[in-house]
């Protein structure tokens, strides 16, 4: 955000440096991911992009670090596209190893490697959570391996939970029939939704980002908020949207921000159908595979140059798996 227009308003810092706005839905899913960590197994939290899945790892880390009852391994890796399960292994042996251990080398033998493993979570003596962020672009035979993992580990009395967080397009990948032997051993949470109070949020957001004596209507016309919490979903559009918002704001000099400010940067902007569904998880490749269709078709169906009734063949496809349309 241009300093200028922060200065003008009142606000004293980025929108992404407010922290975590907490609803009871997510004081209940910290409970319930909680609990399911403890009893062991394969874990699912699906939400679509900007819904807060990574800030709310963070957060639910936090929490099972300071308890102190359960052992916290991540994996920091960034390609997803070719993470196997021998990385997510290493991942597990590098949050594990006890500090003092230096040069450690994780067997590359893998039988040797799995029973290292389980002796390195049996020291540890507590049940141990490994968190995959952006879970959507892991190879099918990397889930099927994590599976496979966990029953190594049970096998020899100990507890791992593997967190798996990304887009709605994994939690519908884990109910595919190719995918049945991992799936229905996954425990499935979602967040969208979680931000149903979207104007308190934008309230909550402006008090956090702005100096003591400024108010949200100080910034922000009533009508204006509103507007704003009725037509955008997730935390990560809110923060955009109030940006774009406040410098248009800035631009013409108007304090607060009137409704019709915010109309003009939300128009043409939510009418993108091809970007909602990228929010889900799916480009014109994942909705080629997810339709069975050619790419050339998705893309003509985007457009809205298919034929009308092969366009309502595909929606309803689209809107069994739940997907905005």
């Amino acid at each position: 955000m241009r300093i200028e227009a922060m200065d003008y308003y009142g606000l004293t810092k980025e929108f992404y440096h407010a922290g975590f706005y907490t609803t009871e839905q997510h004081k209940r899913l910290f409970k319930e991911i909680s609990a399911s960590i403890r009893l062991g197994g394969l874990i699912a939290l699906s939400g679509m992009i900007g819904s807060g899945k990574t800030l709310l790892l963070r957060k639910l880390q936090e929490i099972l670090a300071k308890e102190g009852k359960i052992t916290v391994a991540r994996s920091l890796s960034v390609e997803k596209q070719k993470v196997t399960l021998t990385t997510l292994i290493a991942a597990l042996y590098y949050d594990l190893a006890p500090k003092a251990t230096k040069d450690m080398r994780i067997p590359a033998h893998g039988e040797r490697r799995e029973r290292e493993l389980r002796e390195l979570i049996r020291q540890g003596r507590k049940p141990v959570v490994l968190f995959v962020d952006e879970a959507h672009d892991l190879p099918k035979e990397t889930l099927k391996g994590l599976k496979r993992l966990h029953e190594v580990i049970l096998d020899a009395g100990e507890t791992l939970s593997i967190v798996l967080a990304g887009h709605p397009k994994l939690k519908n990948d884990l109910k595919k029939s190719t995918m049945e032997e991992i799936g229905h051993r996954t425990t499935i949470y979602s967040l969208d939704g979680a931000i149903n109070s979207r104007r308190e949020f934008i309230e909550w957001l402006l008090d956090e980002c702005s100096t003591p004596n400024v108010k949200a209507t100080d910034i922000f016309e009533p009508g204006a908020i509103d507007l704003l919490a009725e037509k955008l979903l997730t935390p990560l559009q809110i923060e955009q949207h109030l940006v774009m918002a406040i410098e248009a704001g800035h631009d013409a000099d108007e304090k607060p921000i009137s409704a019709s400010i915010v109309d003009s940067i939300l128009s043409g902007i939510l009418t993108d159908w091809e970007g909602a569904l990228t929010r889900y998880g799916y480009d014109q490749r994942s909705l080629s595979q997810l339709l069975n269709v050619p790419q050339p078709e998705v893309k003509l169906l985007l457009r809205g140059q298919l034929d009308p009734s092969r366009t309502r063949e595909l929606q309803d496809q689209l809107r069994v798996v739940g997907l905005p349309i």
